[in-house]
């Protein structure tokens, strides 16, 4: 009792020393590698701006109201020194100023802030999806050496059971020396196995740690991998057919939700409204109308004066080109860049749809190789239990259970490096389409 109750006491003291790992699941990382990601703190930070941008020029379209004072004294009149409060003089003016006409420039350059605004939400978006599977990459990936790790220490729990019974047999003149030299090899090089494996899944810990912004120690919650096995049988038996209804189905998403397809159909719409703006500032008049007035005078003189007269007046200004040379050539660059951005969009369209298609023959391709994976690693359990069984018997030799071991070692780390790519050519996917529903894209891979 008093030796529990110590072992209780130094297990508290741990905890509260910030030994005890935090375990955390893929949706928590994904929550918390978004909410530290400076990445997007920076698109935030755009989309602020760009909304500044658009209310400064808002402000600048509504009538523009001035308001001005002035006061003055005199000690000097006709060279002779006079009574500077006798002479005290002050005023209050106020001016009202409104663009009625520019040649819709006011307009257009309102249209660009907007496209700007919506250019950094956009963009907002494409980090917000490139974040997300950064860490959904950064996840599996400690999975993936975690798993590797397992395997490796089982590999080496059964390399020093073989290695016991060799050493029994080879002390008992059962075994030659040769065998048993390979039996301790095998051992060492399966420990050396293992300790590469932990050092591989500490690496990819303080990755994805530093990734979501966690300081302590943390575990992962395995990934279930039920939810994906009937997604898994039927795109690695999908038909052609099948495949270009899923594609279709797919590149309607993407259409509508790619930010890359958003941002180059922005641009082109920029150099656009950039071209027949610069039209109009070239050729169009400008009307502007004003009015303006003293509202408040007086002096020590004559003492209030009213509100003085106001002025209004409208005025149209412009001018006429004659270095025609110079204008043709501005228009031409900025046509060059309105034909330029068109193009790009036209390619950024064609390269999504080959980018797309791609991943989804990437998951098919995946899905195909978790599925013989899972078949190899069958076989190589059974011939590796086989095989240990009949040198426990002295039926076969070292060699034999080494050569059965690395078999297993290596289906098993087929399987679950095909497990894990598979997921994360599914965080690909969903990225090309801008899905951030997981279960929408698998209901949309079982064709519901």
């Amino acid at each position: 009792m008093k030796k529990t109750g110590i072992l209780f006491i130094f297990i508290l003291i741990l905890n509260n020393l910030g030994y005890a790992q935090r375990v955390i699941d893929i949706e928590e990382a994904r929550i918390l590698g978004l909410a530290s990601s400076q990445t997007l703190a920076d698109a935030q930070t755009s989309i602020r701006t760009a909304l500044l941008n658009e209310k400064t020029h808002f402000y600048s379209m509504i009538p523009q109201v001035s308001a001005g004072y002035r006061a003055s004294i005199n000690f000097l009149e006709d060279t002779r020194f006079v009574n500077p409060i006798d002479t005290f003089n002050a005023g209050i003016s106020l001016s009202v100023t409104q663009t009625i006409f520019n040649g819709g420039n006011s307009f257009a350059t309102k249209s660009m802030r907007e496209i700007a605004t919506e250019t950094a939400r956009v963009n907002a978006s494409r980090d917000y999806f490139s974040v997300l599977s950064s860490i959904d990459e950064a996840y599996y990936a400690v999975l993936r050496a975690q798993a590797a790790l397992e395997s490796s220490e089982s590999l080496l729990e059964a390399s020093n059971l073989a290695l016991s019974i060799a050493q029994v047999r080879f002390n008992n003149g059962m075994l030659n020396q040769i065998d048993y030299l390979t039996a301790q090899a095998v051992t060492e090089s399966r420990e050396n196995t293992r300790n590469q494996s932990r050092r591989t899944l500490s690496l990819r810990l303080i990755e994805l740690r530093d990734l979501i912004g966690v300081q302590e120690a943390i575990s992962l919650e395995p990934v279930s991998f039920d939810k994906y096995d009937e997604a898994l049988r039927r795109l690695a038996v999908i038909s052609t057919v099948e495949t270009d209804a899923l594609f279709t189905e797919l590149w309607n998403i993407t259409v509508a939700n790619n930010p890359s397809l958003k941002t180059a159909a922005l641009r082109s719409q920029n150099a656009e409204l950039t071209y027949t703006n610069s039209v109009r500032q070239e050729f169009m008049p400008r009307v502007n109308l004003s009015l303006s007035g003293n509202i408040f005078n007086f002096s020590s003189r004559n003492g209030f004066t009213g509100t003085g007269s106001f002025n209004g007046s409208i005025s149209v200004t412009g001018s006429i080109p004659v270095d025609y040379w110079v204008i043709s050539n501005r228009l031409e660059n900025y046509k060059t860049t309105r034909d330029s951005a068109l193009n790009d969009f036209t390619t950024a369209l064609r390269s999504s749809q080959n980018k797309l298609l791609s991943d989804i023959y990437e998951l098919l391709n995946q899905a195909s190789s978790v599925l013989s994976s899972r078949r190899s690693l069958e076989i190589a359990e059974n011939t590796y239990a086989g095989t240990m069984e009949r040198y426990l018997l002295s039926q076969s030799s070292v060699k034999d259970l080494s050569d059965a071991a690395n078999s297993l070692m290596d289906s098993r780390n087929s399987l679950n490096n095909a497990n894990y790519y598979f997921l994360q050519r599914l965080s690909v996917l969903r990225t090309s389409c801008a899905l951030d529903d997981e279960q929408r894209l698998i209901n949309i891979l079982l064709g519901n």
